[in-house]
């Protein structure tokens, strides 16, 4: 592996979209010799050891990404849109690193690299995923795995063909308490689970379907590529409204609060009760307004200010069907009567609420702090041996338990097998919030509703000209 000690910082905002295919088809002539490691062989690890890590958005949760691996591997490459302050900040925290603006240009010209952090905004993680995938280089992308039902499915699709390990932003999923969970459930600790109601705290950010797109066009902040940043969605004039930070409330950038906590909350329901495709999804929103809550009328710009999402599930491997309800922006299931006074539900980002035929179980949000309700009948449960593997560091340990499958060890906790078909479950939520009081069915294996064309035209959406996947 080469050291970056001698290379030259290269933030490139003036190649055109031309001169980049040209290089990338005479790239594409060149056969090249690729390490078995990146190509997801088992059993063979690095000469030194270490991975060579690229990361593609750096401001965010990018930047946490980063700092988890970073003293057990080499950051090679930083790439992001914003050239300005707020990237520099982390630029200087690896100085050997090599600056790009340009993901493409990256996975073109920087040969080292072995695995790709992508934690940008939602609507381009599709794009840069498959890139990045299609380079054979390992992937770990932040939750939701995309910003539509289609990419999260060609992702998975793609990850498989070109054997790369990957995992998916949601930590909660190797935290101890989601896999109790799943083997207090398999145990029979509540009996047989038909209903589950799950809800977050979200949105914290300002949306509402009352919002519309801002009229002002201020300048683009110097050394901000808003170009490269818009990336596939359709063209609108640079506001700060949207980025860097409250694009998670646009239909055209975010993915709402279900794709903000869902792959969160929704990960202990999806493992533990064998979830697959939903056979429908019914979507209603509602605004707060003068003291009381109304039905409201979507609008194409921002994320409602509440929804209900409710989904149903068929019976699988030997369970029955399913009911799931998601509640977000202040609504809540029913509170249960075995909880006891001044106890809360959740926690202060949201929580599950397992109900069988043989007790309840709640948890907060990333599965922590599992617990049967009533108390008394915690301290009375005998909890089962633990039957699935640990993950060293719990939560704190999601980026590096991907590094070490990188590495030949065992397939990352949320790899795409996985992180992929929940996705699907979390982003068709959305679908259904566009299309409010129907009821949307669903055909998982061909990814179609078969009772709405209006609404199926949204499994995929359309890329800006010049853009795809």
């Amino acid at each position: 592996m080469k050291t970056q000690s001698n290379r030259q910082s290269e933030i490139s905002a003036s190649t055109t979209r031309r001169s980049f295919l040209k290089r990338s088809t005479a790239a594409a002539a060149t056969i090249s010799i690729v390490p078995g490691y990146v190509l997801g062989l088992r059993g063979q690890t690095p000469p030194s050891g270490k991975l060579n890590i690229a990361a593609v958005g750096i401001g965010g949760m990018g930047r946490n990404n980063i700092a988890k691996l970073a003293n057990d591997e080499n950051i090679v490459a930083l790439c992001d849109v914003d050239g300005g302050e707020r990237a520099g900040k982390i630029f200087v925290l690896y100085p050997k690193a090599v600056k790009y603006r340009d993901y493409r240009v990256m996975l073109e010209k920087q040969k080292d690299i072995d695995a790709v952090i992508v934690a940008t905004p939602d609507h381009t993680h599709g794009v840069i995923g498959m890139a990045a995938i299609r380079a054979r280089k390992h992937v770990y992308i932040q939750k939701p795995l995309a910003h539509s039902v289609y990419e999260a499915r060609v992702l998975t699709e793609a990850a498989r063909q070109h054997k790369v390990v990957t995992q998916m932003g949601n930590q909660g999923h190797s935290n101890d308490g989601t896999r109790q969970i799943c083997e207090w459930i398999w145990s029979g600790a509540i009996g047989t689970v038909r209903e589950v109601h799950a809800w977050t705290n979200r949105p914290v950010w300002p949306q509402g379907i009352e919002v519309e797109r801002p009229k002002e066009t201020p300048l683009v902040p110097e050394g901000f590529d808003w170009d490269m940043w818009l990336g596939p969605a359709p063209y609108r004039p640079y506001h700060p409204t949207y980025a860097p930070n409250a694009w998670r409330a646009w239909w055209d950038f975010g993915t709402g609060s279900l794709g903000d906590l869902g792959c969160h909350v929704l990960d202990p329901v999806f493992w533990a009760l064998k979830l697959g495709h939903p056979t429908s999804i019914e979507g209603c929103i509602s605004a707060y307004w003068e003291g009381f809550w109304k039905k409201t009328q979507p609008k194409n710009e921002t994320y409602p200010r509440s929804t209900i999402v409710r989904y149903k599930f068929p019976a699988r491997q030997g369970l029955p069907p399913l009911k799931l309800t998601w509640w977000d922006g202040g609504l809540m299931p029913p509170r249960p009567e075995e909880l006891e006074e001044g106890k809360r539900m959740g926690d202060n980002d949201g929580g599950v609420l397992f109900l069988g035929d043989k007790g309840k179980l709640m948890c907060g949000c990333y599965g922590l702090e599992p617990r049967l309700i009533p108390e008394a009948r915690m301290k009375k449960f005998k909890q089962p041996k633990p039957t699935i593997a640990r993950i060293p560091g719990g939560q704190n340990g999601h980026e590096k338990d991907w590094a070490r499958a990188c590495k030949g060890g065992p397939p990352a906790s949320s790899n795409f097998e996985y992180s992929g078909p929940m996705s699907e479950v979390v982003l068709l939520g959305n679908l259904a919030v566009r299309f409010p009081d129907q009821r949307l069915l669903w055909d998982g294996p061909n990814m179609k509703v078969t009772n709405d064309d209006d609404a199926n035209a949204y499994v995929r959406r359309k890329y800006r000209e010049g853009w795809t996947l």
